[in-house]
């Protein structure tokens, strides 16, 4: 009768070998709990524009509202009225004229489907910039 002891290169024993990899599954198990908690926790992200709208019901308007339309043609041409404004300081004259009426003209912003962004947010901006309130944009199902 001979006993084992070793565990040489020529023994031949049966006993199995301890396990040397690393059991991931509580680690998986807690990272995802981790990354849930932090999904839950994130505050959600607030992208608004203020708009100063009405309180109450305001009567309704005894005279129709005098319109003036603003087109803004392909190639950046703006029209006032059906008229070319030649420049921009001439536009912006005429928007500051609006802005300066007690009672202001709705203006009608109609840009074209192929004229540039930053022509028609120049516009906007200068009607913002000089105190323009009543502003809407028209014609956009072009857009669709």
């Amino acid at each position: 009768m001979s006993m084992n002891v070793g565990s040489g290169s020529g023994s031949s024993s049966a006993d199995p070998e301890p396990m040397m990899e690393m059991n991931m599954t509580p680690l998986i198990d807690v990272m995802l709990v981790l990354i849930i908690m932090m999904i839950i926790t994130i505050p959600k992200q607030m992208h608004s524009v203020n708009l100063n709208m009405p309180v109450g019901n305001p009567p309704p308007p005894t005279t129709p509202p005098t319109v003036v339309t603003i087109d803004v043609d392909f190639d950046g041409t703006i029209l006032w009225d059906n008229v070319p404004v030649p420049d921009r300081a001439t536009l912006e004259a005429k928007l500051a004229n609006v802005a300066a009426q007690a009672d202001q003209p709705e203006v009608h912003l109609r840009p074209n489907k192929l004229v540039e962004y930053k022509v028609v947010a120049g516009v906007m901006a200068s009607a913002q910039r000089l105190g323009v309130t009543k502003i809407g944009m028209v014609g956009n199902e072009q857009f669709q």
